[in-house]
């Protein structure tokens, strides 16, 4: 097919609509292949959210728009929603795009100059680079971006960036141990690889469908160790590079600072002592869009003492519950025989099921009886709703006993106060549910997530974690949340929630 003459605004945008679908399609994928920093299995979400933040900041610019306003909002978005690693190393690649756009299309030189200014963010923000990772594959897609430039077009010069990323990509696991033991591809090259695809299929018409990728082979024998860390990720406005040493020096890894306009930047660190980090960060600059997530603790070979179980939709959900460090299983027909099969396979000789009210009273009956014969200790935690599990899951220390874990557990999700949020009918409005009543709420469903958030919180609390079904509602800001409620409040997608949102105050 002949490429179009001009490739503008809009279609630098629907490149960007292209990543975002194929990052989702491709998310599990992609997060199966990841083990290097950290084996959490979230590269490929982290991608995915970062994309789609990317898109809906170029989305709410006028129709028409020039490719350098697509551009910085592509960029701007992208480090706005930065997750994890993975994406904060996404928004320095859009940043380079914005960098590099200068007038009102997008050329063979202006990708060429992308990719090279995305390999120096890049650099810069990355604390302490790797070969073998996504910046061994950008650097080789811009290198060959840079000997195609000359008397080259748009076309040709995308398809030697992308065929370099792929070429690299393939020889990540020669350069990093841990892609090799694994017999996977590095996870971030895959995401990058990706986004190259798809600019070579919007430059030229085409759709091809893309090479599977590498399996990431199961390990039945492998548990955790007892090392917890936090993955620490907040906004802050500041001198970046003294914030930068001083995280260094207190210990934090897997260090991204992405520098954004002026003082500002996204700041990704993983630390054992979160606290003192985020203190120093309080400390030296304006902190914003604060996150932390429970990284799980590093594979060693020798079965595992205790495990958790967990019944959670797959998805966005199911990938939350991972991250902290539980098995998941799916709600349905067959969750009886799954959780079974989940407890048997992991060998541990205690075992913790968050059932999270999507087994009835007759299925945990089953569950507890079959698991008698398994010779493991079996214990159910009363966790009705998926967030009261999450607040479970985050008073979890596996140094204890289990008599012991047990109990602060189930007292941390008897303790918070829930509220669900449904949507009867598509013209029905929403009914919120709390306290054991229903009603019938006038107004929008994220109208009503602040109004569900504030009765919660009349009796007290100081955290307010949000689950929401990105198809019935769009993601509550959390920051404004937090200012107008006066608690701190967190956001979770929750792929197939079953409802419009489910909160729990703690």
């Amino acid at each position: 097919m002949t490429n179009p003459p001009l490739f503008d605004g809009s279609r630098l945008l629907s490149w960007a609509r292209r990543c975002a679908t194929e990052l989702e399609r491709r998310r599990v994928e992609i997060n199966n292949l990841n083990v290097f920093p950290v084996p959490d299995a979230d590269t490929g979400s982290n991608m995915s959210h970062t994309m789609a933040a990317a898109v809906a900041e170029a989305d709410a610019l006028s129709p028409g728009a020039s490719a350098r306003d697509v551009a910085s909002a592509l960029a701007v978005g992208s480090m706005r929603g930065a997750r994890g690693n993975s994406g904060v190393v996404l928004s320095q690649v859009m940043r380079g795009v914005a960098q590099s756009v200068s007038d009102e299309r997008l050329t063979g030189a202006v990708v060429a100059q992308a990719l090279a200014a995305g390999v120096e963010f890049v650099d810069r923000a990355i604390a302490d680079p790797v070969e073998g990772t996504v910046i061994t594959v950008l650097r080789a897609a811009a290198a060959a971006a840079r000997e195609a430039e000359a008397g080259g077009d748009l076309s040709s010069v995308a398809t030697a960036a992308r065929d370099a990323a792929r070429e690299a990509l393939a020889r990540t696991p020669s350069q990093l141990p841990a892609l090799r033991d694994a017999g996977v591809v590095d996870a971030g090259g895959t995401g990058l690889v990706i986004l190259l695809d798809q600019l070579v299929n919007e430059v030229t018409g085409n759709d091809a469908e893309p090479g599977a990728l590498a399996e990431h082979p199961a390990h039945p024998g492998d548990h955790v160790s007892h090392t917890a860390h936090l993955e620490v990720m907040f906004l802050f406005d500041g001198p970046l590079e003294d914030l930068e040493a001083a995280l260094t020096e207190m210990g934090g890894t897997s260090l991204v600072v992405a520098r954004g306009e002026g003082t500002a930047g996204k700041v990704h660190v993983h630390s054992t002592d979160a606290g003192a980090l985020i203190e120093k960060a309080f400390s030296m600059g304006r902190v914003t869009d604060l996150r932390l997530e429970v990284l799980p603790p590093v594979p060693v070979t020798d079965l595992p003492e205790r495990v958790i179980v967990a019944v959670t939709p797959p998805g966005s959900l199911g990938d939350l519950y991972t991250a902290a460090g539980a098995v998941t299983v799916a709600p349905g027909d067959d969750a009886v025989s799954d959780v079974l099969a989940a407890i048997r396979t992991s060998a541990a000789r205690e075992v913790i099921l968050l059932p999270n009210g999507l087994m009835g009273n007759a299925a945990l009956v089953a569950v507890e009886k079959a698991a008698r014969t398994f010779e493991q200790v079996l214990t159910v935690l009363p966790t009705v709703r998926l967030v009261s599990g999450i607040a479970a899951l985050a008073v979890y220390d596996e140094t204890q006993p289990l008599a012991t874990v047990a109990f602060t557990m189930s007292e941390a999700a008897g303790e918070m106060r829930t509220a669900v949020i449904h949507r009867p009918g598509p013209r029905d409005g929403v009914v919120v549910t709390a306290y054991g009543e229903s009603a019938r709420f006038d107004g929008t469903a994220g109208d009503a997530v602040t109004a569900a958030c504030a009765r919660l919180l009349q009796h007290g609390g100081e955290l307010v974690s949000v689950l929401f079904d990105p198809l019935q509602l769009h993601e509550p800001d959390a920051a404004e949340l937090t200012a107008q409620l006066g608690a701190e409040v967190r956001v979770y997608p929750a792929d197939g929630l079953g409802a419009v949102a489910e909160i729990g105050v703690e």
